[in-house]
């Protein structure tokens, strides 16, 4: 299997608009998805699916496929093997048989993002977080919530978000990518949701309008302040010592190196 590249930033184009595809790679997104599910009726899915292709860009590009259980996955994923993708999204990721089918089917190449949007993936999100086909933990938090029956809300969402960040450091995962922002206009919204997501410890965001790109890209990248303290946290030496009045140890400066390393990912992500 190939490894899963880097990305903060990834937006989604419905696969039933090609004359988009490259429109979304020129928003300086971190990789494309091209959405085979939500953003494609279902008249239009079979016709949908011959439009995919990689060859707009250069960059990452991930295929969203339907669900298991719908009657287009087994195509969906047969397509997906004819392609030169850097990942699968699989919706509704839930443990079990249908993540062993794809690590045997005829994608098993393919890195695998698993979207976890109910009930039942959250509490299974440990055993989808450790499945040899899975490389990184999505939220699908809108679903999340239709599912759960609770508002989409910061409070209502808190402990699902926990769920998938814990699941992804346990697992060995990188953090996990957290679900969108459906204000496209409001990028003040977008920036302060894609900073939330960031401080809970979410690694990245989707996004659904090149507008939200730059926004979510800022949001996620630290401030100016946090590297500066990072930099003086991680001049001081070791042992314990104050710095301003605040205890200065190895767990500190763990996340002072957390710190610049997240700084060193935004500038490649930026170049």
């Amino acid at each position: 299997m190939t490894a899963l590249p880097d990305f903060t930033t990834a937006l989604f184009v419905p696969a039933d608009r090609p004359e988009r595809f490259a429109k979304a790679a020129a928003s300086r997104a971190d990789a494309v998805i091209i959405d085979l599910e939500d953003a494609v009726g279902v008249a239009h899915k079979t016709a949908a699916r011959a439009h995919v292709a990689t060859d707009f860009t250069d960059g990452p590009v991930i295929l969203r496929i339907n669900a298991a259980g719908t009657r287009w996955h087994a195509d969906d994923l047969l397509a997906a093997a004819r392609l030169k993708l850097s990942a699968i999204l699989l919706p509704k990721a839930e443990a079990g048989e249908t993540l062993d089918v794809i690590a045997r089917g005829p994608a098993a190449h393919l890195p695998l993002i698993a979207l976890v949007e109910t009930a039942r993936g959250i509490a299974e999100a440990h055993a989808i977080a450790t499945h040899p086909a899975v490389q990184r933990l999505a939220f699908g938090s809108i679903d999340f919530a239709a599912d759960l029956g609770c508002a989409h809300t910061r409070e209502a969402l808190l402990s699902a978000r926990s769920a998938l960040v814990l699941a992804s450091r346990l697992a060995g995962l990188p953090p996990p990518i957290d679900g969108v922002t459906t204000a496209i206009g409001d990028e003040a919204l977008v920036f302060d949701d894609a900073r939330y997501g960031q401080r809970l410890g979410f690694g990245g965001k989707f996004c659904i309008h090149p507008r939200q790109v730059e926004a979510i890209r800022r949001g996620y990248a630290p401030e100016a302040l946090e590297i500066a303290w990072a930099e003086r946290v991680l001049a001081s030496g070791d042992g314990v010592i104050s710095i301003d009045g605040t205890m200065i140890d190895e767990p500190v400066r763990i996340r002072a190196r957390s710190v610049l390393q997240r700084a060193g990912l935004m500038e490649r992500s930026i170049r």
